[in-house]
């Protein structure tokens, strides 16, 4: 007997054959060769598992609101707790070199390197910060200040009282560290989270948008990294798009085609459709006619017929 054939999900309805995901990916990861959108797998419960860096550009048409202040910036410490934090902080400073960041915003993610994007703009965490970076006991008013500075950013956007809500740059790229178990919900939450945005998941849609001007929606049950590796690693032909949940619309195929038509060749296009729907509605009406007076004329000879009887 043969090998058990064994599948990925691509949705809770699709499977993909490991094979053909393997033979995919070998060649996703020869695309991103050398650079850090390498995807890794690994075997969990006979499951295989995709992880790596996903880019999602960004195209709200509105504005997000960033959160006032992060999480680990609503405790404070009172000074009892103030020197046993410091030993702690300072025992961790030494298992980790200078260079390194902490781990990605998500909980689930920890101890991972964290992603960058040269469009979309980064820093740490006020916690990273603090394991990595500190090496004194006790912080000065300007440490303080620069640790409650230190936010993700977009495009250099902080968050600051006059300027905490704002439109991400049209067309601009982040990346989130994902697997291929996470669904179209879970990435969009891990994305939103890494940014401090106060917005809820269900404001916003994933979009599969490719050259062609088609776009595809990516459904909850969907899951975007497997999605990305079968529709290839070049994201000219196709990207993850953001955009609001009530804007977004999905585009087929066939009306892709007409996207990219000048507005008065368009409407030549509408003149001729309308042209060929009226022959159509005229042929099927003499048909119909026809067959009406077909019908019609063998009812009366039947009428004659029992007339004379």
């Amino acid at each position: 007997m043969g090998e058990c054939q064994t599948y990925v999900k691509l949705s809770e309805e699709k499977l993909i054959p490991k094979s053909a995901i393997l033979s995919l990916l070998r060649t996703y990861n020869c695309y991103h060769e050398g650079k850090n959108f390498q995807l890794r797998t690994r075997e969990e419960d006979g499951e295989l598992i995709l992880e790596g860096l996903l880019n999602i550009y960004w195209g709200l048409r509105r504005p997000i609101r960033l959160q006032m202040y992060d999480d680990n910036e609503r405790f404070r410490l009172n000074r009892n707790d103030r020197s046993g934090l410091a030993k702690q902080l300072s025992a961790e400073s030494n298992n980790n070199s200078p260079g390194t960041e902490g781990g990605p915003a998500s909980g689930d993610m920890c101890g991972q390197e964290e992603e960058d994007s040269p469009q979309l703009l980064r820093t740490r965490s006020d916690a990273s910060f603090m394991r990595v970076q500190r090496r004194s006991k006790t912080h000065t008013a300007k440490d303080l200040q620069r640790l409650r500075t230190h936010r993700f950013s977009i495009n250099g956007h902080f968050y600051n009282h006059k300027t905490s809500v704002f439109t991400p740059a049209f067309g601009s790229v982040t990346n989130v560290r994902v697997n291929s178990s996470m669904t179209t919900g879970q990435v969009l939450n891990l994305l939103l989270h890494k940014f401090r945005v106060e917005n809820k998941s269900e404001e916003f849609v994933l979009y599969m948008v490719h050259e062609s001007g088609e776009r595809t929606r990516l459904r909850d049950g969907e899951y975007p990294l497997v999605a990305r590796v079968l529709y290839g690693p070049c994201e000219k032909i196709s990207k993850i798009l953001i955009t609001e949940a009530d804007l977004g619309e999905e585009v087929t195929y066939d009306v892709a085609q007409y996207i990219k038509f000048e507005v008065p060749v368009l409407d030549s296009f509408v003149v001729k459709l309308k042209e060929e729907e009226e022959r159509e509605i005229n042929k099927l009406t003499k048909k119909y006619s026809s067959l009406k007076s077909m019908i019609q004329h063998q009812l009366e000879g039947r009428a004659h017929t029992s007339d004379r009887i």
